[in-house]
């Protein structure tokens, strides 16, 4: 009975012995310190608090651009307002947004993009339907504007707003992002990056409304409802300077600014390299791409109203479907040049009616 007491007392007195050695280890000793199992230092992701301070350090438009880029902070961004996400007085079209995230759906290594597209919204109605859809968005407000409605081409009100977009994606550049900018009435039927040159030397590619043959031929009529731009000093110079000239340019549209610059000798006073892109690939209602086995994006160009053009864009991505159900495993073999003499685009009617135009009360009739 002795024996088992003593025994039970020294047991009891190592174990308080241990307590207290742990005790002092933890709360006095300035030699050991003890390590979370996951360490901020030794793990590539930062730590909730960590992570919750660096966003709140970014302005919304950083962070909507930093979800959005690739790897190497390049973007697609889109720019859309009401009238491009809403139906027309009636259901027989699709809105303008619906067709043109068709046709990353229905596109030839297309679908991938969607991930890397910012829809920039100039008014609450377009950002709803862009957080509807899920799709990367940012809220693009100006003070005492309202971009709400159709802004039929050339009024006061599209000039307006497509000089927002130009001092917008000045801002951008300046963020040190690299974009392609494209319309929304601008159909992807193949993956522009695989055309698109990769030579990093090459600041701008623009696309045409009549390609002259020559690539670096400041002859061709640019067209910027899609071009292709790198950040860096000097694109930022030549964004600036195109924007600085909009109080001296009343009444002509940011494009036209840009092409006066061009033939002033911009480019080259600012030392860029601009490629202007083949209408055979990157083509548009102007001149349509003879070649379907080629063509990457279409754009409804030479088109005055959001109604016409989402007619005659529904007719492209229906050539288009049917042309990829034309294909077939057994055809792969054919020549390209069969397929394409037996294919035509549908006539752009809508966009050819929208031109006439009612004497009486200037609106077009579509």
């Amino acid at each position: 009975m002795a024996t088992y007491i003593k025994n039970n007392f020294s047991n009891i007195a190592g174990l308080s012995f241990l307590f207290v050695g742990v005790v002092y280890l933890i709360f006095w000793s300035p030699i050991i310190t003890f390590k979370p199992f996951f360490s901020t230092q030794n793990h590539p992701y930062p730590q909730s608090n960590s992570l919750q301070q660096d966003v709140q350090n970014l302005d919304e438009l950083e962070v909507a651009l930093e979800k959005a880029s690739m790897f190497n902070k390049t973007l697609v961004i889109a720019m859309v307002n009401k009238a491009y996400v809403e139906q027309h007085n009636d259901d027989v079209y699709m809105t303008m947004l619906d067709l043109f995230l068709e046709s990353f759906w229905v596109g030839e290594e297309t679908r991938p993009l969607i991930d890397h597209l910012l829809l920039v919204a100039v008014d609450q109605t377009a950002y709803d339907r862009c957080k509807f859809r899920g799709l990367h968005c940012y809220k693009l407000v100006t003070d005492g504007v309202d971009y709400a409605g159709e802004k039929l081409f050339m009024s006061d009100e599209f000039i307006n707003m497509m000089w927002r977009r130009t001092l917008f994606l000045l801002d951008v550049l300046k963020r040190g992002y690299n974009f392609i900018f494209t319309d929304t009435d601008v159909m992807w039927l193949r993956n522009p990056f695989g055309r698109l040159s990769k030579n990093e030397s090459e600041d701008i590619q623009i696309s045409t409304d009549d390609f002259n043959g020559d690539p670096w031929s400041e002859y061709n009529y640019i067209n910027t409802g899609f071009y292709y731009v790198r950040s860096n000093n000097r694109t930022i110079s030549l964004f600036q300077t195109w924007y600085d000239m909009k109080d001296n340019s009343t009444g002509i549209k940011e494009q036209d600014v840009l092409v006066s610059l061009i033939y002033k000798g911009v480019f080259r006073q600012l030392g860029l390299k601009v490629r202007f892109l083949d209408s055979l690939y990157f083509s548009g209602f102007c001149k349509d791409s003879r070649d379907i086995t080629a063509v990457t994006t279409v754009h409804a160009n030479c088109c005055r109203s959001i109604r016409a053009k989402v007619a005659d864009l529904a007719a492209v991505l229906r050539d288009w479907k049917k042309f990829r159900r034309l294909i077939t495993a057994s055809d792969q073999a054919m020549a390209a040049g069969n397929r394409t003499q037996t294919f035509q685009w549908s006539k752009h009617i809508g966009c050819h009616n929208s031109w006439r135009v009612d004497p009486n009360n200037s609106t077009t009739l579509g």
